[in-house]
């Protein structure tokens, strides 16, 4: 099973800002996968929240269109063969991925902000389940990562479902978040090339 696990180096320039977003060697199917579905979120996601009410400020529409595009795009980019070499060559261990996940903590921010009146339980119980989640799922044997991050994915999905009352609009949210950060960006997986069979 050929997986041409070498680890290129991004380009120079601006090419080189887009490798290290996406990862070096970008098939342009890879590329396609991620920007096609991204771009419809953007404008998808906006739609159907006025679908539901007419009382969005542009500013609240603006952030719905941006988190469709992170957590759409960010999914497919981050399981991408492309962005798993990048994403887990060597040199890349639980702190840059924790790093990453942190990262993240200001999309929880915002919606708190923009839509939740600032309810502090929603911002601490969301960020808390999310940092020690990729945590357990970081320092868990590398054959048991898989499993665990779908438990605790589904362990998300529950809690979107009966801990907070989901945002009328973007019900998406939490699904998407949790999907992007634990089970499509920290799971390592073998980065297959075009042409590689089982």
């Amino acid at each position: 099973m050929p997986s041409h696990q070498a680890y290129p180096s991004p380009h120079s320039g601006l090419k080189g800002q887009i490798d290290r977003f996406i990862g070096p060697e970008a098939t342009r199917a890879e590329v396609l996968l991620q920007l096609v579905p991204a771009i419809m979120a953007a404008i998808a996601a906006p739609a159907y929240a006025l679908t539901l009410s007419s009382q969005w400020t542009p500013l609240q529409l603006g952030l719905i269109a941006v988190l469709g595009v992170d957590l759409v795009g960010g999914i497919l980019t981050n399981a991408t063969s492309a962005a798993k070499r990048w994403y887990h060559r060597p040199g890349q261990g639980w702190r840059q991925h924790l790093t990453f996940v942190a990262v993240h903590l200001i999309h929880i921010g915002l919606v708190v902000l923009l839509f939740r009146n600032g309810d502090w339980g929603y911002l601490l119980g969301v960020s808390g389940y999310l940092l020690g989640a990729s945590a357990v799922i970081l320092r868990s044997p590398l054959y048991l990562q898989r499993p665990i991050a779908l438990g605790l994915y589904s362990l998300a999905l529950l809690g979107n479902l009966y801990l907070f009352i989901p945002i009328p609009g973007l019900e998406w949210f939490l699904p998407l978040f949790f999907l992007k950060l634990l089970v499509s960006h920290l799971l390592y997986e073998t980065p297959y090339r075009p042409g590689s069979n089982l």
